[in-house]
């Protein structure tokens, strides 16, 4: 163990869904924690690098999730960026939140292996949260999910996995060096995920199909930014094309247990009233 209670571990995104469930679990255990986001103390701004230093200030370790995705163009840039800068700064722990099949989050994975840091890569796939707390929660409720995306299967993660993994990674030696790749057990496609939502909470969701152009089309209309309709586009066209469509045992490698199943998520969320109307 090198982390202690007085050397507090920077977690960035750390009121996202996976940063708050990192900020808890090492809570938990005792450890200090400072917030990374632009209402911590110090700020963290991954638009303003003025603020990387000082956030990262005598921190042991920092959990590194970048805004609004790894995946986009600059992300590898800043990251290594903040890799040096926490090096240089005494910060040597670094746990980077990767995506599978995805050049730029694999460009920053190398930035963070050539840092000199001690490091740990957690290459995910696509959440099981996206449904419940993210962009996908409001079709959910509306009782239809309409994605541009067919029949290809993904082996979708559950996010306390990923936190699991990560404050493992933040707080035991033994995980320096190591790169998992996290899935849950199976392959569902999206419309089978919707099914299991369905099946959870008692619902008709229905899920349909549409064009990419449509989609984002769509979302322009409701006033999504441009750079956010770009991302959800090279995700959707590239990124879910079958290249991801492999479970991996990254979890029990980690973790040694087996990785959460999207039933049991959607069954937990639905109790916990993620898709009730308020």
């Amino acid at each position: 163990m090198t982390s202690s209670p007085h050397s507090p571990i920077l977690v960035l995104g750390g009121t996202g869904k996976t940063g708050r469930r990192v900020v808890s679990r090492l809570r938990d255990r005792g450890v200090a924690v400072r917030v990374g986001s632009r209402g911590g103390e110090p700020p963290f701004d991954w638009n303003d690098p003025g603020t990387w230093a000082p956030a990262l200030r005598g921190t042991s370790a920092a959990y590194v999730s970048y805004f609004p995705d790894v995946a986009v163009p600059g992300a590898p840039e800043a990251i290594a960026e903040l890799a040096r800068i926490a090096v240089a700064g005494g910060t040597r722990r670094l746990v980077l939140l990767s995506g599978r099949g995805e050049e730029e989050a694999q460009r920053a994975e190398a930035a963070v292996q050539v840092s000199g840091a001690d490091w740990t890569i957690v290459r995910c796939s696509w959440f099981s949260q996206n449904f419940s707390e993210d962009y996908l929660r409001e079709p959910v409720l509306a009782g239809e999910v309409t994605l541009p995306v067919g029949d290809v299967p993904e082996p979708f993660v559950d996010a306390d996995d990923i936190a699991d993994v990560a404050v493992a990674a933040l707080t035991d030696d033994r995980h320096i060096g190591r790169l998992y790749e996290l899935t849950g057990p199976r392959l569902l496609t999206f419309a089978d995920a919707v099914g299991e939502i369905g099946a959870a909470t008692g619902r008709d969701i229905r899920f349909t199909r549409v064009s990419e152009q449509a989609y984002t089309a769509e979302l322009a209309g409701y006033g999504v930014p441009a750079d956010v309709v770009s991302l959800l586009r090279y995700l959707f066209g590239e990124v879910l094309d079958g290249r991801n469509a492999i479970v991996s045992d990254g979890v029990q490698r980690a973790l040694g247990r087996p990785a959460r199943d999207f039933r049991e998520y959607a069954r937990r969320a639905a109790a916990a009233g993620a898709w009730s109307a308020a």
